[in-house]
């Protein structure tokens, strides 16, 4: 299954080099695309993307610069070292919202695509929620392969099977402890976490925020009609807190996919986090809902953190239009057909063959379709890069001494030196 799975992939990109971007045998030159896909499942997708172009533009030689570092956690201080010194690479991995235009299009370190968008027709299957957040004004500035969701809960199936633990359409906060204390009783760690790079048991903070504060009034942290010193927040601090004394003891030596691989291999149970896990149990050669499941982080059902991954041209960039093919790539139809089923993510276009996916990107559309969708602070949309440095820096200290008010305390004053919230 996993074979034919990968060999329609292969198709569908050498499919469209062939026929669908246009074959430009001229182009020559290189191409860097700088990113932090380097976890099996990502590294699989990428390669689809580099597959497709290559297909369509054989003559040029791609520059894979990765940086490792789940959430872009080290790959973004490679790259803003290299745009201060004026050596950017042709195109880089970004995500929409502040971290889009706060740290690229107002420093004026990428250029506007709105030409391409209306060359392509991408205006038309793109969502309008989705151009909003990649655009100042009437200019868009970023072409996106996928939206994943954020507020996953991943679980062994097999391990839940045999110790008769059924787990519903969603989860509430109490049933997940409930399950916890089952599962410690019999000696299996339920949480699995690998916080190395202290976004994922951020995530893992935001997934719970939200669970326990519902999406109107998450979303009021970010536009200022909430304010982090509510009792319901401190209420999420207490919430994350619970939820760590549940976590594997090696988390802190662990990366994020190592985490999701402990899962994988039965030494813990659960792990909030974002779909692109979903990549790791395809590259494993996992099936849905056989040897894996997904709810919703107990308390989010009906809301979808959005994280959206996509890539940008960059002002000066070396080989511009060699980049300018590269988001006419990643932006087809064809190419997101492929990518996404490897990465875990949904189309970022509208227009795709949901037949071409399974169970999980099936649930995944239909809740990006009807649920609330939020941003993620994690992942740089939700708010400026400062506050979301504070909100790591805050939950590193927590993990250590679990101080609900120096919590409270910190994230309070991150949003007031911000100059957001209240």
């Amino acid at each position: 299954m996993v074979f034919f799975k990968r060999f329609s992939v292969l198709f569908s990109v050498l499919f469209l080099g062939m026929c669908v971007i246009g074959v430009q045998a001229q182009a020559a030159g290189q191409l860097e695309v700088f990113s932090w896909w380097t976890s099996g499942g990502e590294a699989a997708a990428l390669e689809s993307l580099f597959t497709a172009y290559n297909a369509a533009y054989p003559g040029v030689e791609i520059v894979n610069a990765t940086v490792a570092g789940g959430g872009g956690s080290a790959a973004r201080g490679v790259l803003q070292t290299r745009l201060a010194g004026g050596t950017p690479p042709d195109t880089w991995q970004v995500h929409p919202g502040f971290e889009l235009i706060g740290q690229y299009v107002e420093p004026e370190f990428i250029v506007s695509l709105t030409d391409l968008y209306k060359e392509e027709g991408w205006f038309d299957v793109t969502p309008k929620a989705l151009i909003d957040l990649m655009s100042v004004g009437d200019d868009v500035y970023q072409v996106t392969v996928g939206v994943h969701r954020g507020n996953g809960l991943w679980y062994n199936k097999k391990i839940l099977d045999e110790k008769g633990i059924a787990v519903g359409d969603a989860m509430s906060v109490d049933e997940f402890f409930e399950i916890a204390e089952k599962l410690k009783a019999a000696g299996v760690t339920p949480l699995c976490v690998g916080d190395s790079g202290i976004w994922a048991t951020a995530e893992l903070f935001e997934n719970t925020l939200l669970g326990v504060i519902g999406p109107e009034k998450y979303l009021g942290l970010w536009n200022g009609s909430a304010s982090f010193a509510d009792p319901d927040v401190v209420k999420a601090l207490e919430t994350y807190g619970r939820m760590l004394d549940y976590q594997n003891s090696d988390h802190s030596a662990l990366s994020w996919d190592q985490a999701v691989k402990k899962l994988i291999e039965g030494t813990c149970v659960f792990n909030s986090m974002g779909d692109w896990a979903y990549g790791e149990f395809a590259n494993a050669g996992l099936k849905d809902n056989v040897d894996f499941g997904w709810v919703s982080h107990p308390g989010s059902a009906g809301s979808f953190v959005v994280v959206a991954d996509g890539f940008i041209q960059a002002n000066n960039a070396p080989n511009p239009e060699n980049a300018k093919n590269w988001l006419r790539t990643v932006g087809s139809k064809e190419a997101q057909e492929a990518f996404n089923p490897l990465k875990g993510s949904i189309c970022a276009r509208t227009d795709c063959d949901r037949a071409k996916f399974g169970a999980y990107h099936n649930w995944s559309m239909d809740s990006f379709a009807k649920d609330a969708l939020v941003p993620t602070l994690v992942h740089g949309s939700a708010a400026p890069a400062d506050f979301q440095q504070a909100v790591n820096d805050a939950v590193t200290s927590f993990v250590v001494d679990r101080n609900v008010k120096a919590f409270s305390q910190n994230l309070v004053q991150a949003a007031q030196s911000s100059g957001f919230g209240k």
